[in-house]
């Protein structure tokens, strides 16, 4: 199995875990909390600052949750087509899904600022810190890219494809601690949102995987070489079997 299929192994079985993680977590503070606190954090939030709290994740799942993980899923389809238009397509859908996902979390970070208490108390805000920087990063990374060709072209595949899972899996997992966030804050409950997410997340590294054993499962029906000879080793081993 090559690098990237251990890596999003791995991937797929992390996301799979964070629901129950999280959940565990959720039940742990809001049985050993205070009430009185929570009810009161409740009255202090305006409906205005719900719906921007909502306007929020929605940027940020569309951006992380799905334009960033499909854009990763175009260009790794890229790799077993040979037609030059397709290439660019793909290529096109990865560009324009990578540049909007930058956009909307660019959005989503000026609404956190300019709207939201940023005391990085908890995960999420610290985790979005990283994220946002690590996002632009990877925004530039890909805009020097060399020619094909040029010796520093593998050093730059190399940072580019290990930096973009990196920010894709922590986009994942902030996605996740933004929805514990939010249940604390307002208790709320949020487990149709955490079972929808993890649906769609294991839906697209099903995908993933498929699209890599696509060609390989088609090769099965096809018999390559002389059919004489294939023959000839069924034959040997009905016999090999008989004795």
């Amino acid at each position: 199995m090559q690098m990237p299929e251990k890596l999003i192994s791995i991937t797929v079985h992390v996301i799979a875990f964070l629901p129950f993680v999280y959940t565990s977590q959720e039940h742990e503070k809001s049985t050993g909390g205070n009430y009185a606190s929570k009810k009161n954090s409740m009255h202090r939030w305006s409906p205005k600052l719900s719906f921007e709290v909502t306007v929020h994740g929605f940027l940020l799942w569309a951006s992380m949750g799905f334009l960033m993980p499909a854009g990763i899923l175009s260009i790794r389809m890229s790799h077993r087509v040979e037609s030059r238009r397709k290439l660019k397509i793909l290529f096109y859908v990865h560009y324009t899904s990578q540049v909007v996902s930058l956009l909307l979390a660019t959005a989503g970070a000026v609404m956190s600022i300019k709207n939201f208490d940023n005391s990085f108390s908890n995960h999420h805000q610290r985790i979005g810190v990283a994220l946002y920087g690590m996002i632009w990063l990877q925004a530039i990374v890909g805009f020097i890219r060399p020619h094909r060709g040029s010796r520093r072209r593998s050093v730059w595949f190399f940072v580019h494809w290990i930096h973009g899972t990196a920010v894709s899996l922590l986009g994942v997992i902030n996605v996740f601690t933004g929805l514990v966030a939010y249940h604390q804050r307002t208790s709320r409950r949020i487990e149709v949102w955490g079972i929808v997410f993890t649906i769609q997340l294991s839906l697209m590294a099903f995908f993933y995987l498929f699209q890599e054993k696509w060609v390989y499962i088609q090769k099965q029906g096809v018999i390559l070489g002389n059919p004489t000879d294939h023959a000839r080793d069924d034959l040997k081993m009905v016999t090999t079997q008989s004795f």
